[in-house]
């Protein structure tokens, strides 16, 4: 009897504050909201972990590459039914074309609910090599990360060829973030993508399959964390066969307004951006001049281009950098930027 006692006080005591969370969960929608953040993050530290030991036996059987597909499912599945979150999935069929480059809008932390639905066997994620010498570094090489040096501009063309041979030789694929940032707003909308998943995709002569999440600010926002379904749906694979450097602008551009009109049909119903500043550009200052007569209504007044804004998977927008950025000693880095593009950072819960 003593031995039982010993065990179950100790358990209720624990279970005294978690009680309490809930109990305030129930009656205040901000306590609901750090309730349900707080279950998903800790479900999401509790499946890398048991992640880690998974990917050191799929390591040693030669399946590192099917880890993340692995954990990913196991997340979906448990914080699905938890937080009763549904994510469907339209076009999935397209996600077994292979090798090639996943490109996906990033609204939050709780993409990783949809990556962790869609994420197809033979894939990885591109992380910055800095995150090799952290917690998750074992776990990331073991389930095949790709690791580029984004401060060095020689070697990240080098990580790029050597990311695309590598996915040409093990057939795999590789999800990325093109915006380099987290957005989340009530509109339906998109940042300026940035170029490298498309200079990756042209290089190495692999298609550029787009998946889309709808804009779910009514499910998740800042002090709202609610219950429901989210739609995702997976656009046909774009062919970059017979493309070179030049034409990644215009691959960029055509995928963004593939992926901006998606985004707008199944998204709530409510007014999307305009479709103008479509890729992320250094703009050239232009001048308007004012006639001292009457303007005529058929002369157009030359706009001045807005700055794309961007930063890092956080929780609010930096101003825009260039692609490219001076270092130090005068040379001009291609991957100079401080976003981590194609990353997925769990911070804390945000807008």
């Amino acid at each position: 009897m003593s031995f039982l006692a010993s065990v179950v006080k100790p358990l209720a005591y624990i279970s005294l504050p978690v009680l309490l969370f809930r109990s305030i969960a129930n009656t205040s929608p901000v306590g609901r909201y750090f309730w349900r953040a707080s279950v998903f993050l800790g479900s999401l530290v509790v499946v890398s972990t048991w992640g880690i030991v998974l990917a050191v036996g799929m390591t040693l059987v030669g399946r590192r590459h099917d880890v993340n597909y692995v954990v990913a499912r196991t997340f979906y599945n448990l914080i699905g039914r938890v937080l009763e979150l549904e994510v469907e999935l339209e076009g999935e069929e397209y996600l077994k074309t292979r090798p090639a480059v996943i490109v996906g809008n990033h609204q939050s932390m709780l993409d990783i609910l949809y990556l962790a639905r869609m994420f197809p066997p033979k894939a990885s994620i591109m992380a910055k090599r800095e995150l090799q010498w952290t917690p998750l570094g074992p776990w990331m090489y073991m389930s095949g990360a790709i690791f580029v040096d984004r401060g060095n501009s020689t070697k990240a063309h080098k990580s790029l060829e050597a990311a695309g041979e590598e996915m040409k030789r093990e057939g795999i694929s590789l999800v990325m973030f093109p915006e380099g940032t987290r957005h989340n707003e009530e509109v339906p909308t998109l940042l300026p993508f940035k170029k490298g998943a498309f200079h990756l995709a042209v290089q190495a002569g692999l298609p550029v399959i787009p998946v889309v999440c709808e804009n779910y600010w009514r499910l998740y926002h800042k002090g709202v964390f609610g219950t429901g379904v989210i739609k995702v749906r997976v656009l046909p694979p774009i062919r970059t066969t017979g493309l070179t450097v030049t034409d990644v602008a215009d691959l960029a551009t055509r995928t963004r307004e593939q992926m901006l009109a998606a985004l707008c049909d199944i998204s709530v119903k409510v007014e999307c951006e305009e479709d103008d500043d479509l890729v992320e550009s250094t703009p050239e200052p232009s001048t308007v001049e004012i006639p001292s007569g009457p303007v005529a209504t058929d002369n157009a007044i030359p706009s001045i281009p807005a700055t794309p804004s961007e930063g890092t998977l956080s929780e609010t927008s930096e101003p825009s950098r260039s692609v490219q950025s001076l270092r130090p000693d005068g040379s001009v880095s291609e991957y100079g930027e401080t976003d981590d593009e194609g990353m997925v950072h769990v911070r804390r819960p945000m807008h």
